[in-house]
């Protein structure tokens, strides 16, 4: 069917169960103040050809072919057109779970090449079969270094993506974990306060990498006093930095997650998304999921089989180490084309257009008059600007010149309203950075 209808009844019950009292709070608390007319009045007793229709017209209402500088860890990257055409073949587009290693060498074989280009990529010893997405693989980590430490206690940085931030908190809500956030400075993480709130009595501290405001932060000396207190370290990584910037290995973080989506997967709303976990060695049987090695048969020949299988299917449920998610299995075989496709130097090359992208385009904001800088460490590809009204207002008339101009950071922290992130990749041309700058500096006028 195109769409289930609800009753009163269960809209009702919904409702009470999210903590609002009907649909004007819903989207308020989803911070849409003016929700369309027509979706207050969808068509009752139509037929199944007259909705279809309704919701197309709906959706045709979006605006597409805007030139994207949008970020906050999810990218607009440029995907080889081989990624499609190699993932699309009937071998790979399969629902079926490699459980048999018999059945399956062609996929376990691949799942061993992602987990082995995962490990190069963060500087760790070990990565598992993928994980849903880079939220849900966030909290996975936490509840692996509370498994490892037996500690309750997970401190986090506020300079990460508000919404990992929010699943986390949704996440734990109903656990005996104790969650604590620490406000983030003007541009990065305050290491002194996540020592400070970590003590010696916590499991893990979790920062990102680089940080929501794009900026690139040293964590060498940092995770060298965690080591001492035995607390965990967690880096949740935007993988293609990790091509010019230090790898999380090399810091010494003990577990290492994130978001996939820019390694061969399209933007979209929601997914499918992937996310990595990798970690050091003493780590890898406290490991969520599957994990594929490589073996050697009766007759002396190389093959692959599931190494670790720690969920709740193959092994006794209150020994299971996570209940969530499987790998998501073609996501990561996307990567791993996509990975192969471009190689080594030119995954450096994309980042490294990505970084002179975003210094050409902070050049180009700072010019306007009024505009005003806010990151000014090391960055990768993302920035923060101040303007001289609020960035939601100028965001939203820059989508009717053409363009998806970035991030209000007020949305999610308290008096930074007139702050705008903004983010580039290597699909960006001179061209369009330059058309973006005098189109800001026209609204801005």
């Amino acid at each position: 069917m195109p769409y289930v209808s609800n009753t009163d009844a269960e809209r009702a019950e919904m409702f009470s169960a999210i903590g609002v009292d009907n649909m004007n709070e819903l989207w308020k608390a989803a911070g849409v103040t003016t929700p369309p007319p027509e979706l207050d009045r969808f068509p009752a007793g139509k037929s199944e050809f007259e909705v279809t229709r309704f919701i197309t017209d709906l959706s045709n209402r979006n605006r597409y072919g805007l030139v994207s500088f949008l970020g906050m860890g999810y990218y607009d990257h440029m995907i080889p057109a081989a990624v499609d055409a190699i993932v699309s073949q009937y071998d790979f587009a399969t629902a079926y779970t490699p459980y048999q290693a018999e059945a399956s060498q062609g996929t376990l074989q691949a799942i061993f090449e992602y987990q082995s280009m995962i490990c190069r990529l963060t500087g760790m010893d070990v990565s598992n079969a993928s994980m849903y997405d880079g939220g849900t693989a966030l909290f996975e980590a936490v509840m692996m270094a509370v498994r490892v430490t037996g500690r309750r206690r997970a401190v986090v940085s506020g300079a990460g993506p508000a919404i990992f931030r929010r699943m986390l908190r949704g996440y734990c809500r109903n656990l005996d974990v104790e969650l604590v956030e620490v406000d983030p400075s003007l541009c990065g993480s305050r290491p002194e306060a996540l020592l400070e709130a970590a003590g010696d009595s916590s499991a893990c501290v979790v920062v990102q990498y680089p940080n929501v405001f794009g900026t690139l932060e040293n964590w060498s000396d940092f995770n060298a006093v965690l080591a001492g207190r035995k607390v965990l370290s967690i880096c949740s990584a935007y993988p293609t930095a990790l091509a010019l910037a230090r790898t999380p290995g090399e810091m010494g973080f003990d577990i290492v997650t994130g978001e996939g989506q820019c390694l061969g997967i399209p933007l979209s709303f929601g997914g499918p998304y992937l996310g990595f976990m990798a970690v050091r060695e003493k780590l890898m049987r406290k490991m969520p999921g599957r994990l594929v090695g490589r073996a050697k048969d009766a007759s002396g020949r190389d093959g692959f089989v599931l190494t670790i299988q720690s969920r709740e299917q193959h092994i006794r449920r209150q020994k299971a180490t996570s209940n969530i998610c499987s790998n998501e299995n073609l996501c990561a075989l996307r990567a791993l084309v996509y990975l192969s496709c471009i190689g080594k130097q030119g995954f450096v090359d994309v980042a490294r257009r990505a970084a002179d992208n975003a210094v050409r385009l902070r050049e180009a904001l700072l010019a306007i008059p009024g505009v005003e800088p806010v990151t000014l460490g090391s960055f990768f590809n993302e920035f923060v600007v101040k303007l001289p009204v609020d960035a939601s207002e100028v965001i939203g008339r820059l989508i009717d010149r053409g363009f998806a101009a970035g991030f209000p950071l007020g949305r999610y922290y308290d008096g930074r309203d007139n702050q705008l992130l903004v983010a580039v990749t290597e699909k960006r041309t001179v061209g369009e950075i330059k058309r973006f700058a005098a189109e800001m500096e026209e609204v801005l006028k």
